[in-house]
């Protein structure tokens, strides 16, 4: 195992004891577990940030969606500025700093509704509510879980939870864990990045695992998470927007971004033959502010870079004003988009329509598998 924050060593033992505390009182029936109307699909990982969670939540809403049904995400909002719940409006002014950057591209590149909220069971009901009509008002945390649990519920919707593998507070009706090679190497926070003991794993329902680490990991993955858990192989692509593609920036560009594991923002521009110069490492979910303009700017003249490429997730926080000057400091700014798509839909499909068809069937008398 790797360390990334070795100083965090001694502390790993306290962490790993919090954890086992918390699962022996959910064992005790001691922390309650609180359902939607809807069924809910959990996309999570093991790890704190950089699995891709995010794009395989974008690929998950818009393969149902596709399908007809009716489809939300349901996220924290991570760091963001705004109180309540709320829906993601992506076209608001400053909307990255009131929904968070990761709601703001959800909302954009999915095409769906996004909810955010400290609680996501109130974000849920919310969403419930407005789909049915009732839209008068979003009513607070408190209001929603008093609210009459028996009214009907709409045919074929379903909620992606964002994020949702340590949420366990919120019943689920699939739990779709995405994993990576460097999940396998890492280790408990606060030294690593893991949130919980790879031994979480065996809560999934399947694994999402990238197209080039399946078959290294597979035989470690299956002693991991056992038998009978599917593995559903996912393909990530960069995406240069057109017409000049890779060297939109030029031909020596600087990349910067905010992200759990910018190290492989760096190596897939590599690997996409876009020849970075160097890369700014901010830290994830960073706010941009002006005197990060600044560094960019001196470091991109002290580099002699020809522009910027930057992430998605990065470029939601830049307000137009900042882009503006960013490309008459440096360059050309160009936002590359990461895709990502199952590489087998057809065993996707059947399995999460199984779930979620037998859990509309059996409206309110569904018990949520035990975890």
């Amino acid at each position: 195992m790797k360390a990334r924050r070795p100083w965090g060593w001694p502390l790993v033992p306290v962490y790993g004891a919090a954890l086992a505390a918390k699962d022996a009182l959910r064992a005790a029936g001691a922390v309650p577990e609180r359902r939607l109307r809807w069924p809910v699909i959990s996309v999570g990982s093991v790890s704190a940030g950089g699995a891709g969670k995010t794009p395989l939540t974008i690929a998950l809403a818009r393969l149902l969606a596709g399908r007809g049904w009716v489809v939300d995400v349901l996220s924290r909002g991570y760091g963001r500025a705004g109180g309540g719940i709320e829906r993601v409006d992506p076209a608001m002014e400053e909307a990255a700093r009131r929904f968070g950057d990761e709601p703001v591209l959800l909302a954009e590149r999915a095409g769906v509704p996004v909810w955010v909220g400290a609680s996501r069971f109130a974000a849920g009901r919310a969403a419930e509510r407005r789909a049915s009509g009732d839209d008068t008002q979003v009513p607070s945390e408190t209001a929603v879980e008093a609210e009459d649990e028996e009214q009907s519920k709409p045919p074929i919707c379903v909620h992606l939870l964002d994020d949702g593998l340590q949420h366990r507070g919120l019943a689920r009706q699939f739990d779709l864990v995405t994993v990576t090679k460097e999940d396998l190497d890492d280790t408990l926070l606060p030294a690593g990045n893991l949130r919980e003991p790879l031994s979480a794993l065996r809560r999934a329902d399947a694994l999402a695992v990238r197209e080039d680490e399946l078959e290294e990991i597979a035989d470690r993955l299956r002693g991991l998470c056992g038998p009978d858990v599917p593995f559903w192989t996912v393909r990530r692509a960069l995406r240069f927007p057109p017409p000049l593609g890779v060297f939109g920036a030029g031909l020596r560009p600087l990349a910067f971004c905010a992200l759990a594991r910018p190290e492989g923002f760096a190596a897939t521009l590599a690997q996409a033959g876009c020849g970075v110069v160097d890369t700014v490492i901010f830290p994830d979910h960073h706010r941009y502010a002006e005197r990060d303009l600044a560094v960019l700017s001196r470091v991109a003249k002290h580099l002699k870079a020809t522009g910027l490429v930057t992430t998605e997730k990065d470029a939601v926080k830049l307000s137009p004003e900042m882009r503006a000057r960013l490309e008459a400091e440096v360059g050309p700014l160009v936002v590359v988009r990461l895709d990502v798509s199952f590489v087998y839909e057809s065993p996707v499909v059947r399995a999460l329509e199984s779930r979620l068809r037998a859990a509309h069937a059996q409206g309110e008398q569904v018990e949520a598998r035990v975890r």
